[in-house]
Order: structure tokens, then sequence, then C-alpha cells
């Protein structure tokens, strides 16, 4: 069986002022040694997730720190005649001009020079057919003004003391030694979508789970009982609901530790928050194992476009 090699990139993008208003750019990377031009992106290091993998990648090779919009898609394609074979997971990944004013890039090894081009101009610069078409799907989402997203993301806790005679009562239950380690390994992955609010059920499982994430980013979480599974069995969904609403007007990059039990509902109210077309995959991202997660990206601008992607990631370990 051939090794397969994971990779992950992004294609940056960032809005130029100009003589009519604003134009839409992206950024190009011309390769030294493979003298192609493609977009950043790099090998997985060992241990690490595709999210990780992306915004690392995208600082080493750019210079540029940046957060991970919607999912473009996956590339596959062999090499060295055949033997191995690569997937090129992406994303689209807004460039402030902070981040633009911050970039430490200078030509190197691997990367002898950045370009930004007109999103007009980039397919025809692309080397490869794989690359233009991937970028089509960018294209498409630009052309109906939908790059400019934010994900709330739905995240299951982290493994905790089972329930039975000798431990507290439900709400008191902590993580387990593994548990806990979930918890950390968690952090740079949810990281890489640049959390703004960070919202927890009142349970000690969740609170524990989302805390590492909270210390890293200095954030406060905000606790609420809607989120808890003690609230969801009175069955009174009416707060869930407006706290979901809330919480796609805000339009801000949000993760919510809640359970497994509620996160059904919770995936649900975002697709009656967005007008989103419900499906077999809502059933999929809230089916999560402890400390799995699922992010869902919406349009900042336009919500009622609808959920645009649902990424999944149930937490090896």
């Amino acid at each position: 069986m051939s090794a397969e090699i994971l990779a992950a990139g992004t294609v940056c993008w960032r809005r130029v002022p100009s003589a009519g208003g604003e134009r839409l750019h992206v950024l190009l990377i011309h390769r030294t040694k493979q003298r192609d031009v493609s977009f950043p992106k790099g090998k997985l290091d060992p241990g690490e997730s595709m999210p990780q993998a992306a915004v690392r990648e995208t600082h080493e090779e750019t210079g540029l720190r940046v957060s991970l919009g919607v999912m473009l898609g996956t590339i596959n394609y062999k090499l060295n005649g055949g033997s191995r074979r690569k997937t090129v997971q992406y994303w689209a990944a807004e460039v402030t001009s902070e981040a633009a004013l911050a970039s430490t890039f200078t030509p190197n090894n691997e990367v002898q020079a950045l370009e930004w081009v007109p999103a007009d101009e980039a397919r025809a610069r692309l080397s490869y057919t794989a690359d233009q078409e991937l970028y089509d799907v960018f294209l498409r989402l630009a052309e109906h003004d939908l790059l400019d997203t934010f994900s709330v993301t739905l995240l299951r806790h982290a493994k905790a003391e089972p329930q039975g005679a000798g431990t507290p009562a439900d709400h008191l239950r902590p993580l387990t030694a593994v548990g806990t380690e979930q918890a950390q390994i968690l952090v740079p992955i949810l990281e890489a979508f640049g959390p703004q609010r960070l919202r927890s059920s009142t349970a000690r499982r969740c609170l524990e789970t989302i805390a590492p994430l909270a210390k890293r980013l200095n954030k406060r979480v905000r606790v609420t009982e809607a989120l808890s599974q003690d609230f969801w069995d009175a069955g009174d969904l009416s707060l869930t609901r407006k706290l979901v609403g809330k919480i796609v007007k805000q339009g801000k990059n949000t993760v919510i530790c809640s359970h497994l039990p509620v996160l059904p509902d919770l995936a649900r109210e975002l697709v009656l928050a967005t007008g989103s077309v419900p499906g077999d995959y809502l059933t999929a991202s809230a089916a999560l194992p402890p400390a799995g997660f699922s992010v869902f990206h919406l349009s900042r601008t336009r919500p009622g476009a609808g959920i645009l992607a649902v990424e999944t990631y149930p937490l090896k370990h």
C-alpha cells in the first residue's frame, strides 16, 4: 500500500483600496526549488492536526499570522511516479492590515517571493490544475460575497469521571487524567480558527475542558445555564434558541462547550437561525466523542445564506 503524505494550506486574501473602492487580492507564493506558483502549504508535523499545520505553514512560508475561515476542500495527487499520494486540505484565510504590516517574510530557500494578485488574475498564474480547481471554489464564494465568515464551534466536553457510587453530583463530575490531557491537546487546534468568544455549560467537566483554551487566549468564559445538561433535561429550549440567535447575530468566532444530548439541539438551532437546509450532516456533526468538536462556518455579511461548511474533528488520543 502506498504511503499517504498529509499537508495543509491556505488561500490568503485581503481587500486592497483602489480607485473604485476595494479590490479583492489573493496571495501567491513563488517557490524557489520547484520554480512554481502556488498557495502556502506544508506537511503535518508528527501529532499535528490539519488546522494547526495550515496556520503554522502559512506563517513559516509567508510571515503572516492568520486564522482559518471557511474550508475550501482537499487536493489529492500522486508523487514519485505514483508510489506515494499527497493530500492537502485548504482553508480561506483573511489577512488583516495589521497582519500584513507585521509580516516577517524574507526570500529564502523555500519561497523566493510573495505576490498579492487581483483575485480575477490569480487563476492564470497558478502552476497546477489541481490548485486552479480548488481556487474555483474560492472564486464562487467571492462571487456571492461569502468570504467574510465567522465560525461557531460545538465542542463536547473531554472525558469525565463516570457517574456512580462515590462520585459527586452529575454537574460536579471532574475530568479524568485522560480528559485533562485532551483539554490541552484541543488548545492549538481550536486556536487555529481564531476564537473570539468562549461559552460553556455550568458543569464542571465543561468548564475544565475549555479552561486551557481560555488561558491561552486570555479570554473569559461566558458560563450559561442554557448549555447545561440539567437545563436540557428540563425540556425548555427557549433560552437555548435565544442564545444561539444572539451568537449568530454577533458574528464572532465562538466556541461552545456543552454535552452530548444538548449538541444536536444546538446544531438544529444554528440551522433555524441561519435559514439553512437541514440534513444528515447535522447528525454527524453532533454525534461527537469526548473532546470532539464541529466547526460551522457562516457568512458574517449574509448570515441568512446558511451554513457554508461544517468540519468535524473526533479528537484522536
